[in-house]
């Protein structure tokens, strides 16, 4: 088993929190999770509130619980592969887990301020 497999997961109760993992990683991970777009919604996973759990170990091994905005998506089984490639080449990250995660389900409520203000929803 590796670390990410043996971690303690937090619940995934909505958006991740930033600051809420205590490593340095933290930061450049998410600037890279801002990398990757959904296809149909010109926006980051990440703003879209996509990103529920975010654990990285401190050997560097990053675990991304994360959801979609429906569980139709054409792209499901993309998107985990688009987070690898997005966290992997971070300074500091030895390893990246990705999982879909389905609950709780997402809604609109859980983008970013900038999110909503880039698509209109003020």
């Amino acid at each position: 088993m590796t670390a990410t497999e043996t971690m303690q997961r937090p619940t995934a109760t909505g958006p991740f929190v930033e600051g809420t993992t205590g490593s340095s990683l933290e930061a450049p991970v998410i600037e890279a999770l801002r990398t990757v777009f959904d296809p149909e919604i010109p926006v980051s996973i990440y703003d879209l509130g996509l990103i529920y759990v975010i654990d990285i170990a401190d050997n560097g091994d990053v675990y991304v619980g994360m959801t979609l905005t429906a569980p139709g998506c054409p792209v499901a089984g993309e998107i985990p592969v688009w987070v690898q490639e997005a966290v992997l080449p971070v300074e500091g990250v030895s390893k990246v887990d990705v999982e879909i995660l389905w609950d709780p389900p997402w809604t609109p409520d859980h983008m970013s301020e900038a999110a909503k203000l880039d698509l209109g929803m003020f």
